[in-house]
């Protein structure tokens, strides 16, 4: 920390790296509460389908389905999440309020019974949808418009989300598989408690970022927005318990990958819908039009590329456990530490992929064809499981396997899904770019679910059919982002 910056008046100004001292506050905030997901991510699935050391004994389906509902929640809830930072309590309350939502979600799920369970998944990916996108948008908010330090500072804020992502699964792993699964529970509200602590000692350095402003500030448009948002609340309400009372008096009967289904199928054609009214008729010219039409494609891409990456918490994560040796001398260590690869992998690539980018200039491979790598790169890792997959009738497989397949996926999610982000923001028209980045962040939604509902068909199948059906569709998806590079670039049109 460089404490020798100076204001214009001369008094002496703290900094964080030569970035404003907010910039800290946020970035432990924001790695705590990435120790808390990713270490309580990685017990979600083994807790639930364990049957001997107080698990949930959910077969594999179910489980699979639990999981991809919470994880589309996380991400679809950040769109509410947002609506509400922006037209109720700004961003800098929402950080604070979700993530005392997070914490009091994790303890719930400390608490060994299954009341509390679904009530604590339902506090984090609530909590979550409230923090996630609006530490995001505080840290954009640190910086002036024409701040030169900005990008290199949303760069410290990424390596801090990573590395909470590493620290969890390390911990929470280690003390829910080997010692009790609800005290791993109970670690990841430790680490959400440590990011509110410190947030909340540290948000005087924020210096107003964050906060309403402009009209929505006003008394009479908060108002109005409240008025909104109980309205919702109440539309919502009410929709959850007729569901509730026609399945108890047993006219409809709902199961969890029933839900999971329709969920994915209502999303799948509400998008189709949504993009179809906005290229008909909120788009002004043929140059949005192309420009929408290119973030629709993107869309798709980017769902068909999390509904594999994303495995990594389900299908692979009880690859790790059943499948694969985890012996070292005669010490087993726990399946979740594997998910530790990819976080580590992110920090060590993402700089020389950066640089790569860069150091290609004009050669710089266009928009469709980047994600036709990441797609090829996704279908490339799950080859390797597949393969892997061949000889665990013989036994336990090396955990090679699947390190090697997170290389894959990391170089893949390095390739599509910062470019995803950048290019969203300049295909948009302006009016539209908060609807727009929405979507992007709808399609990992979608993404996340389906993982979680193709985890599920190891019940029925092999892990080497799963994997191997992964492979294909991902290698054929890329393929079609390749053979359509060309007409991507005229949609993207001069948009690079």
């Amino acid at each position: 920390m460089d404490p020798s910056q100076t204001s214009g008046g001369g008094r002496r100004q703290q900094t964080f790296f030569g970035h404003p001292r907010g910039l800290s506050t946020l970035f432990f905030t924001e790695m705590w509460e990435r120790f808390s997901y990713y270490g309580m991510r990685a017990l979600l699935v083994l807790f639930m389908i364990d049957t001997a050391r107080g698990g949930m004994g959910m077969g594999t389906a179910e489980a699979g389905a639990v999981y991809g509902l919470y994880t589309f929640a996380v991400y679809a809830l950040a769109l509410p999440g947002g609506w509400v930072a922006d037209r109720l309590i700004g961003q800098r309350r929402a950080v604070l309020v979700g993530g005392i939502i997070i914490a009091a979600g994790h303890y719930a799920l400390a608490v060994p019974a299954e009341l509390t369970f679904y009530v604590g998944l339902a506090l984090v990916a609530i909590g979550t949808g409230l923090l996630k996108p609006n530490v995001s948008a505080v840290v954009g908010d640190l910086y002036s418009g024409d701040d030169a330090r900005r990008d290199a500072g949303f760069t410290i804020f990424y390596m801090g989300i990573n590395v909470g992502a590493f620290l969890g699964p390390g911990i929470c792993s280690f003390l829910g598989e080997k010692v009790d699964w609800h005290l791993g529970f109970g670690a990841a509200g430790v680490g959400m408690t440590f990011a509110v602590l410190q947030y909340v000692l540290g948000r005087r350095h924020l210096a107003g970022a964050g906060e309403l402003k402009g009209d929505a500030a006003s008394l009479q448009a908060r108002a109005r927005s409240r008025g909104l948002f109980l309205r919702g609340l109440g539309v919502a309400a009410a929709a959850t318990l007729a569901l509730a009372a026609l399945t108890s008096v047993g006219l409809l009967t709902l199961t969890v990958e029933a839900v999971a289904r329709t969920v994915s199928l209502s999303i799948s054609i509400l998008a189709v819908l949504y993009f179809s009214y906005v290229i008909l008729f909120a788009c002004r010219d043929s140059l949005e039009r192309r420009r929408v039409g290119l973030i629709f494609v993107l869309f798709i891409g980017a769902a068909i590329f999390w509904s594999g990456f994303e495995q990594a918490g389900s299908s692979m994560n009880l690859f790790a456990k059943e499948h694969t040796d985890l012996m070292i001398l005669s010490w087993e260590f726990p399946a979740g530490w594997l998910q530790q690869v990819n976080p580590l992998l992110i920090v060590m690539l993402a700089p020389l992929m950066g640089m790569l980018w860069v150091g290609l200039g004009s050669r710089n491979p266009s928009l469709g064809v980047k994600f036709a790598f990441a797609l090829a790169l996704l279908g490339a890792g799950f080859f390797v499981m597949a393969w892997g997959s061949q000889y665990v009738a013989a036994g336990k497989v090396s955990p090679v396997w699947l390190v090697t397949t997170y290389f894959f996926h990391t170089v893949g999610e390095l390739c599509l899904s910062p470019v995803g982000l950048s290019s969203i923001t300049k295909l948009s028209p302006t009016r539209l770019v908060g609807q727009m980045m929405g979507t992007w962040f709808m399609g990992a939604a979608l993404g996340n679910l389906i993982a979680g509902l193709m985890a599920g068909r190891l019940e029925t199948m092999t892990a080497e059919e799963l994997f191997f059906s992964v492979a294909v569709t991902s290698v054929v998806a890329g393929a079609v982002f390749l053979i359509c590079a060309r007409p991507i670039r005229w949609l993207a049109a001069g948009v690079k």
